[in-house]
């Protein structure tokens, strides 16, 4: 990125530099050819950053690092702007007739995890090895088209051709959970039917699947009191945020902003 196309940004005074900005948009996600976009991404977030640090030497704060995780400390910076919306930002705790009133919107949402039984036929290949991968495509479909044949025949081709140490079981995984595969292959257990295969095969990061779904325990709808702690939480982390945007805002209002229109985003 050419900094010199980028001016600094001035926030109350302080100047935030176009090549502090540059590295920042590195952090910031954006199509490609269009830098520029980046960049007021990146400006943005300095902005925010400059307007709470201000706010913290307005409060008088003192910055108090705490533990993150093991070996991880905050900065400085972070332990002061965590100050700030820990004074400024308060977020009423929801009660009993807020939280119930999302789960009786869709009871049904609230279900314990199903359970699958699974057996399947791999076709592995490297995901950066083309010629691999091609091979074990037109292996997979080969093999797709002869089980659609011969349901029954399952276990003993996935005895011969799988590339999966569960080719000793007929190409049984047992019982799964979600979480326990790739998300991809999960995906696909949620659209089968009992006994049901996938008709083509099924992409991986490992290569090409043939999935069976030999049994499927739907989960149970949970309590109202089981799912209560949950609810509440993601009011509260909702609320939370809506609140900071709002506060955030309400420091960019009140500020002299020069290089940027930081209420355009």
């Amino acid at each position: 990125m050419n900094v010199a196309l980028f001016p600094d940004v001035i926030v109350n005074g302080t100047n935030i530099t176009s090549a502090a900005i540059a590295a920042e948009a590195q952090n910031h996600e954006a199509p490609k050819g269009k830098p520029g976009l980046a960049w007021r991404k990146a400006a943005r977030a300095l902005v925010i950053r400059e307007l709470l640090l201000q706010e913290a030497v307005k409060l008088g704060l003192v910055a108090d690092a705490q533990l993150l995780s093991e070996g991880k400390r905050e900065t400085e910076e972070e332990a002061l702007i965590r100050g700030v919306i820990e004074a400024r930002v308060n977020v009423p705790e929801p009660n009993e007739a807020e939280v119930r009133a999302i789960w009786e919107q869709d009871p049904e949402r609230f279900r314990s995890p199903p359970l699958w039984e699974v057996s399947h036929i791999l076709c592995a290949a490297e995901p950066t090895d083309e010629a691999a991968t091609a091979r074990a495509l037109m292996k997979a479909e080969a093999l797709a088209k002869d089980i659609a044949k011969a349901p029954k025949a399952f276990a003993r081709i996935a005895k011969d051709e799988s590339d999966c140490g569960s080719k000793s079981n007929g190409g049984a995984l047992g019982q799964l959970s979600p979480g326990d595969t790739v998300p991809e292959f999960e995906a696909v257990l949620r659209t089968l039917q009992e006994d049901e295969i996938t008709p083509a095969p099924v992409r991986s990061r490992f290569g090409y699947h043939i999935i069976r779904l030999d049994a499927v325990a739907l989960g149970a709808m949970l309590p109202f009191d089981v799912v209560a702690p949950k609810i509440k939480s993601a009011i509260e982390k909702a609320g939370w945020a809506k609140a900071v945007q709002g506060f955030t805002g309400e420091l960019v209002t009140a500020a002299k902003i020069d290089g940027i229109d930081v209420s355009a985003f």
